[in-house]
């Protein structure tokens, strides 16, 4: 896989939609905490096992990206509807970024780099920039395997979907309080505990391998993120399997 002329991210000028959108639901989730009840927060608290531990750990991160284990076909694809559930990009976007990061942590080419300052590793390359969360074409160069499924291509392109249906679901069953912590409050929590492991984790923590990133371990995030990998022992795997494939 090469990265020649990877330009999902830049810098030039706000993405208005993608920041009035975050906007809404950091407002709504402020919002819920007037509303709180021990239903609504149990709902948001299964809800986020389900589309971050489910869908992001075990889906679209152990399963889709590093292929780690197989299951069958449509489990994959429920792993798949799950991540969608976290407003984090369909299954080929997410996979492509998170590949292109490995293979470039820390150096230039990496999307998401403290090295470019804290805030843009953390949120700045989401707002800025032109979002190719459903350019589907451009984030299979680096996800073909996934590119090769009707199914996956759909979801990528139609990723907001579930998330959309799971909102009219909740407010139909427990009402605007059981919509705003289970959509609202969740999906805020759960993109900054993922945002937090491309920037907290490559500044702050410890470091078992001399890896060339500044990949961290953070205990407090490995807790939030549903006991992920230390950060360090990950990349230091992952960095020495691209270089054993550009060694074939």
């Amino acid at each position: 896989m090469t990265t020649d002329n990877f330009e999902v991210y830049d810098r030039q000028g706000m993405n208005w939609f993608t920041t009035i959108v975050l906007a809404l639901l950091h407002l709504g989730a402020i919002a819920a905490l007037f509303m709180f009840s021990w239903t609504s927060f149990a709902t948001a608290v299964f809800l986020y096992w389900i589309a971050t531990g489910l869908g992001i750990s075990m889906g679209y991160h152990r399963l889709h990206t590093h292929r780690s284990y197989k299951v069958p076909t449509v489990l994959e694809y429920f792993f798949a509807v799950c991540g969608t559930l976290t407003l984090e990009g369909g299954p080929i976007f997410w996979v492509a970024t998170h590949r292109v990061h490995h293979q470039n942590s820390d150096q230039p080419g990496d999307p998401h780099s403290p090295r470019d300052g804290a805030w843009w590793s953390h949120a700045g390359w989401i707002l800025l920039g032109e979002t190719k969360h459903n350019n589907t074409r451009l984030m299979s160069k680096y996800a073909p395997d996934l590119a090769k499924d009707r199914f996956y291509v759909w979801l990528n392109n139609n990723h907001w979907l579930p998330v959309v249906g799971l909102g009219v679901l909740l407010l139909a069953i427990g009402g605007l309080p059981m919509m705003l912590w289970g959509i609202c409050v969740r999906v805020v929590f759960g993109l900054h505990a993922t945002w937090l492991v491309n920037s907290a984790t490559h500044m702050w923590g410890s470091r078992r391998f001399a890896t060339r990133d500044d990949s961290r371990n953070n205990i407090t995030l490995k807790l939030l993120r549903f006991f992920r990998v230390a950060r360090s022992i990950q990349v230091a795997k992952v960095t020495s399997r691209f270089e054993e494939r550009e060694a074939a």
